[in-house]
């Protein structure tokens, strides 16, 4: 907030008049960012579960541009109008992909936690050393099958593809098991917890 105050010639307490502390401001700013995020106007002929895979990806290039954002946004619970319109889309999609209200309302939280989780840790690997990452590569790769055999088995496979491919994948796999795992009975009433929409 100091620093804000500085490039904006002023004191840290008029900040203050309009945010109450530095996860307000994150949140404030990630919003204004996600006003970039193209929201699946694209014809109906795009089959509804790769429009739900084009707006989360640009949400979560989005949130790999700024990675002290992307992990902000992990904690932070934005609700202004840009963030809000994101939700209300992959609702709209998830609804026109025939998904269960009551399905959707859980989901929404799973795919936006794996987007965000996901720019998190990639962007902050592509600032960090990579040494830390090579290693774990090479510890997996290197692995006594002996001592780890469901590791030794898979072997590169665990590190394989594209991270484009990966998440992909990823997607794919929680609209499968978005629309198709019933909730638990009983669970209608709000959480004081909530989740990444609340």
């Amino acid at each position: 907030m100091r620093r804000l105050a500085s490039e904006l010639d002023t004191g840290p307490a008029s900040l203050y008049v309009y945010v109450r502390n530095t996860a307000e401001l994150h949140a404030a700013v990630l919003d204004e960012l996600l006003g970039t995020v193209p929201l699946a106007t694209e014809s109906r002929r795009v089959a509804w579960n790769d429009r739900i895979a084009r707006v989360l990806g640009s949400y979560t290039r989005v949130l790999m541009e700024h990675p002290t954002l992307a992990r902000s946004a992990l904690v932070t619970r934005p609700s202004g109008p840009n963030y809000l319109a994101l939700v209300d889309c992959l609702l709209g999609l998830l609804r026109e992909g025939g998904v269960p209200d009551d399905r959707s309302a859980w989901g929404i939280d799973l795919l936006l936690l794996f987007a965000t989780s996901i720019a998190a840790e990639h962007g902050t690997r592509d600032q960090a050393d990579q040494g830390p990452e090579q290693a774990f590569m090479t510890a997996l790769r290197d692995a006594s099958s002996a001592r780890y055999p469901a590791i030794a088995a898979l072997g590169n496979d665990l590190v394989s593809g594209s991270p484009e491919a990966r998440y992909e994948w990823g997607v794919a796999v929680l609209l499968a098991g978005i629309a198709s795992a019933s909730r638990p009975a009983g669970e209608a009433e709000p959480s004081m917890q909530g989740g990444a929409t609340s």
